[in-house]
């Protein structure tokens, strides 16, 4: 599937959108321009001019922009931030329609967001169609209008560049964007528009049909209301539903009906009632309908989470959900799903998936019912939505957050059980499914399948296999991009059991290791330092790729292995650790042929210092970096700490002491405060990753680029930084400052006694230790302060509740 949403890229090379225009600023309005700007583009946000409603407001003249600069300063105080530094901010420029619509003229792209009226639409963008340059794309933001009515009063010019581009909220976070051509659109204005979301967006974008609510919302709707239908049959309580949609199966820990709470029931409501009028000859339409308790909610203002209260509400500090039957709130009480700790133990997802549907249980009904009923209706939607069952997995995964959509869910438990589930449960099945069954297909998604080209006409029963949805991290990130070939066998091999080395056809090795939770213990350095070894030695070798594919790149160092080795009392075993920590952070540095650290999501403690200690590493956009050791009691002591005090010397105008302070400070307060960075471009402005690393909005192109990162380094000619070389620190008069900033935290409530004691060691480390004044030192000077810190805290009490609180909650203890 990703060989298809990159290949455009591979084929042609589009200019990027530098200027593009948001027409309206609402709640989707202003978080698209927000995620534009995150992109790198100059942004124009426009709105409805604010009128002056009465003589109060005529005498205070009111500003045109008021409502577009409203909504522009609440979008900036979203949670989660649209935004991906504050600075990004600075690109989006605010204006109204009456004033600022002239400027259109000099935009690459124009967005039309305005309030879902087919009317209202269409009277703006004849506007728009008035003052655009000749080369200008207009697309429309719809969850259900009719793209081709949208478009029906415009001229056949402007028609060629029309299209619809339906974003999922919140854009910034849920990949999911459909493009939806008309019969006039042009197809290079499809590729452009696609080729660009994907790259400089980070979007998943699936082609869909102009049918009303097109992929995502027709099936993923259907799916949330069958579940209700189905919960309300087997008795389950809203958290018991909630449960069973959840993790459990692969879908967000919002389940069901917190997930209508978060969109807002008022909005639930509209969306359900607009496709119920939208779609005659649904056989399901009945489906569509409102349940009898969201009226109630509804007409008692209980809206969801917007109102602090919908399907559930916090009474008392207890999170109670609504009783259908009663439509008062109740406190939770205990699961009747005695069975699901034993679908959890049965391990990874498909695993529990398989459990669930073999469970001869309630939970196991509900998965049953609910899977062969969305199943059966994916495929019953086809072609009339799309031709192409993997269209309707991406657009459920990517905009609803699933891990698989209800066509791989099928293959997962095994495509023969399932159908017979389905024919058992009495659910219709399309022809084409059928003529697939009778042609002895096994699934889906078939391995070996010749992967389906972009924009293939073939219809079913020929793409049921469109992908091996099987591969490992190679395999989906070079061979089905189409952009880098792979060779397997040569130099393939595990290298414990932590960690798999391979090479691709052009030499890049890549280490994949996959330890649990991705933490970096002892056989993930072992592999690293073995992995530099292997490639240092092969001169058909070019570089090497640090990476995986687990839901974190890395939580940090294995503080299972340390409280292990701490309770035997081994505490040489545990200084040696950390040297080889250290050692192999370093060796990632110092590598004499090029090696890049291509991470994403959480990157925290350890892993955050092999990231710093990289000198090329590639981030997805979305990754989350800090150096979070004081969390547990410890610092960071795997060269974070040194890399910190570095930077500051490096980067200090002139040697003086004060210089050098300055720049440390708000270096120290991040270590300090344990503060984690909201995006990769935030990572960069807490100097946790290197201002000239790329960055790919698109999380699983990001091997991709890495791969072209090291034969970029290769060809060149590589040559590692320089090792040893000395830098300035501050000594006893730097750390005293830095402690005085410590002392403030802890006096104003933002730290404990030991956080304090704790960011105390850490400006002992970063300003050079006992020295009585600035002194040059080295780096291994430094690696030592933070080895013997960190052995004089972990023998702390203290420190090591910190650490079993933490292994055995999952949640940081502030003692």
């Amino acid at each position: 599937m990703i060989a298809e949403e990159n290949k455009l890229m591979s084929q042609k090379t589009f200019v990027p959108f530098t200027k593009i225009a948001v027409l309206g600023a609402g709640t989707m309005g202003s978080q698209i321009a927000a995620h534009l700007a995150n992109a790198g583009a100059r942004v124009l946000l426009l709105d409805i001019p604010a009128s002056a409603k009465d003589e109060a407001d005529k005498t205070q003249k009111i500003s045109k922009n008021s409502i577009v600069d409203g909504a522009f300063k609440r979008m900036k105080s979203l949670k989660p931030d649209p935004l991906f530094t504050s600075s990004t901010a600075s690109r989006i420029q605010t204006g109204n329609f009456d004033d600022d619509l002239s400027e259109l003229a000099n935009m690459d792209w124009v967005i039309e967001v305005v309030v879902e009226r087919l009317d209202i639409k269409q009277s703006l963008l004849s506007r728009v169609e008035r003052v655009i340059g000749s080369d200008t794309i207009v697309s429309t933001n719809t969850s259900g209008i009719p793209i081709a009515a949208i478009a029906s009063g415009l001229s056949e010019d402007l028609k060629r560049r029309f299209l619809g581009t339906h974003f999922f909220n919140p854009p910034r976070y849920l990949p999911l964007m459909e493009v939806i051509p008309t019969q006039d659109t042009d197809p290079d204005v499809l590729e452009r528009i696609s080729a660009f979301a994907r790259v400089f967006l980070g979007k998943g974008v699936v082609e869909a049909k102009d049918v009303p609510y097109f992929i995502g919302n027709r099936i993923g709707i259907f799916a949330l209301l069958v579940s209700i239908e189905e919960g309300k049959r087997l008795g389950l309580t809203i958290a018991e539903v909630d449960t069973l949609t959840g993790p459990i199966v692969g879908r967000p820990r919002s389940g069901t009906y917190r997930t209508a709470d978060v969109v807002g029931l008022d909005v639930m409501k509209s969306v359900i009632e607009n496709l119920y009028a939208a779609i005659p000859d649904d056989e399901s339409r009945k489906v569509f309908s409102t349940p009898p308790e969201l009226d109630s909610l509804i007409e008692a203002g209980a809206l969801g989470a917007k109102t602090r209260a919908g399907y559930y509400k916090k009474k008392d500090g207890v999170i109670c959900s609504i009783d259908p039957t009663t439509n008062e709130y109740m406190p939770p009480s205990e699961s009747t799903l005695s069975e699901l700790p034993d679908i959890w133990s049965t391990g990874k997802l498909r695993d529990r998936l398989r459990a669930l549907y073999a469970s001869k249980s309630r939970s196991g009904d509900f998965f049953r019912s609910t899977l062969h009923r969305v199943l059966a209706y994916a495929a019953r939607r086809i072609p009339e939505i799309t031709e192409h069952p993997y269209r309707i997995d991406q657009a459920i995964r990517w905009g609803f957050a699933w891990e698989l959509g209800p066509f791989q869910i099928c293959d997962a438990i095994g495509y023969d059980v399932v159908c017979k589930g389905i024919e058992a449960s009495g659910e219709s099945m399309p022809t084409w499914f059928h003529d697939m069954t009778r042609a002895g297909h096994d699934g889906f998604y078939s391995p070996g399948q010749k992967p389906l080209e972009e924009g293939s006409a073939v219809s079913p029963p020929d793409v049921y296999s469109p992908r091996d949805v099987s591969y490992t991290l190679i395999r989906k990130q070079e061979d089905e991009l189409g952009l880098a070939s792979y060779t397997p066998g040569k130099a393939e091999k595990w290298l414990n059991e932590n960690a798999q080395f391979r090479v691709s056809g052009d030499g890049v090795a890549v280490l994949e290791f996959r330890s649990k939770a991705n933490t970096m213990g002892a056989g993930v350095l072992a592999a690293i330092q073995e992995a530099i070894s292997l490639v240092e030695g092969d001169s058909d070798l070019r570089g090497l790729i640090i990476a995986n594919e687990g839901n974190n790149f890395s939580v940090g160092a294995n503080l299972a292995e340390l409280a292990t080795t701490l309770e035997a009392g081994q505490f040489d075993a545990v200084s040696d650790a950390v040297k080889t920590f250290q050692d192999t952070v370093q060796s990632v540095r110092y590598a004499r042929k090029p090696v890049v650290v291509a991470v994403h999501q959480r990157v925290l403690g350890g892993a955050t210092e092999l990231v710093m200690s990289c000198p090329n590493p590639v981030a997805a956009s979305e990754s989350y970096l800090g150096l979070v050791e004081l969390g547990v009691g410890l610092i960071p002591a795997g060269s974070g700490t040194m890399r910190l005090a570095k930077y500051a010397a490096d980067r200090a105008p002139n040697l003086f002491p004060s210089e050098i302070q300055a720049v440390l400070a708000p270096l120290f307060e991040q270590v300090a405060m344990a503060k984690v960075s909201s995006s990769a471009r935030n990572a960069q402005e807490m100097l946790y990753l290197s201002n000239h690393a790329p960055i790919s909005m698109r999380a699983d192109r990001r091997i991709y680029v890495a791969h072209q990162e090291v034969l970029r380094l290769s060809s060149h000619g590589y040559y590692p930084p320089v090792a040893g070389g000395d830098f300035m620190v501050g000594g006893k008069d730097t750390g005293a400052a830095l402690n005085m900033m410590a002392y403030q935290y802890l006096q104003g409530g933002f730290m404990s006694e030991y956080d304090y004691e704790l960011a105390c060691a850490v400006s002992y480390v970063i300003s050079g230790g006992s020295l009585n004044g600035p002194q040059k030192v080295t780096e291994q000077y430094i690696l030592d302060l933070e080895r013997e810190t960190f052995m004089r805290l972990v023998g702390q009490k203290k420190t090591q509740d910190r650490i079993t609180h933490l292994l055995q909650y999952n949640k940081p203890l502030r003692n």
